[in-house]
């Protein structure tokens, strides 16, 4: 396989050498990943697709969302970076969606073999189910069966049970998948509106077992409550797949979305919570998904995600 290239035009950042110090940005320490990755060494890769949010009913966009959120990423200042490595973007063509969830958790399964951890930016909702596929695939070949935590920062359950596969359905297919190989499972999604969820997906989280959390009991003032909850479903799995859907966030943070949130969860909530997951040692891949750049205000929502991002990739 080819080394995957990186559009350079998108690393681009202001250039102050002229300054004492180190003034390097992410864009200048920018490389191409080729199986170079470093254990434990954060790597980003792009999902560009609308097909989910198509069949979805929602409004499409988002497979400009990894290149929008690249080009603010450029200019943030590289704290504790040496490099970062960025593996290019899986692209769907048109409606080819399990194409492309394949193809995403063929690239997820081999960066986590070199011990990378990747970081998927989306693209929508539908690329959880190619980041967990990407999981699955790397756990089975090491004929690991250890429990695993599926986290999901999300206005909506994504539970439905309706075919083919959508931006609404990824957490269902995840579920019948655990459930058909005997794998232990636990989904929380943490950020849920009542006013964007039907009593059907409440019914059906309760099916899967489902550990949620209301948008109303996701303020900063609940936050110690909340790390704590966290906390306690970190202790009782050995993996982690931490999956943001940027419309968790307040519209005024992220209008760049289908789906924009009149209440959601606060930036600080949302950034402390993933803070603390990469922080336990068992976060093996990340992804967000749903930024959308056509719906965006003056880059809002654009930053919030670049700000996630460099958190989650930080050293």
């Amino acid at each position: 396989m080819n080394a995957p290239q990186v559009d350079k035009s998108l690393w681009k950042a202001r250039d102050d050498s002229a300054e004492q110090g180190d003034t390097r940005r992410l864009a200048h320490i920018v490389e191409a990943e080729a199986g170079q990755a470093g254990k434990g060494e954060s790597v980003l890769l792009g999902f560009a697709c609308d097909a989910g949010v198509a069949r979805n009913q929602g409004r499409v966009g988002a497979a400009e969302g990894p290149a929008g959120i690249r080009k603010f990423m450029a200019g943030l200042p590289a704290h504790g970076f040496e490099r970062l490595l960025d593996a290019g973007d899986v692209v769907c063509q048109g409606d080819q969606l399990e194409d492309a969830q394949e193809r995403l958790g063929l690239r997820v399964a081999g960066l986590l073999e070199q011990g990378a951890r990747p970081l998927v930016l989306g693209g929508g909702h539908e690329i959880a189910w190619g980041s967990f596929q990407g999981l699955a695939r790397w756990l089975e070949a090491q004929g690991d069966t250890e429990p695993v935590l599926v986290l999901n920062l999300d206005a909506h359950f994504d539970l439905r049970t309706g075919r083919p596969g959508s931006s609404g359905t990824p957490f269902d297919q995840i579920a019948r998948y655990c459930e058909a190989q005997g794998r232990a499972l636990q989904y929380a999604c943490l950020g849920v509106s009542r006013l964007a969820n039907t009593p059907a997906l409440y019914a059906r989280a309760a099916e899967v077992g489902a550990v949620w959390v209301e948008d109303r009991d996701m303020q900063e003032r609940h936050l110690a409550a909340r790390l704590a909850n966290v906390d306690a479903l970190l202790a009782r799995a050995r993996h982690v797949y931490l999956t943001i859907d940027l419309d968790v966030l307040p519209a005024a943070v992220m209008p760049g979305v289908s789906a924009p949130a009149p209440y959601g969860v606060p930036m600080a909530v949302v950034e402390e919570i993933a803070v603390r997951v990469k922080a336990s040692g068992k976060l093996r891949v990340a992804d967000m998904a749903e930024y959308s750049p056509r719906f965006d205000v003056d880059g809002h929502g654009a930053r919030a995600a670049a700000r996630l991002a460099w958190q989650l990739m930080a050293p």
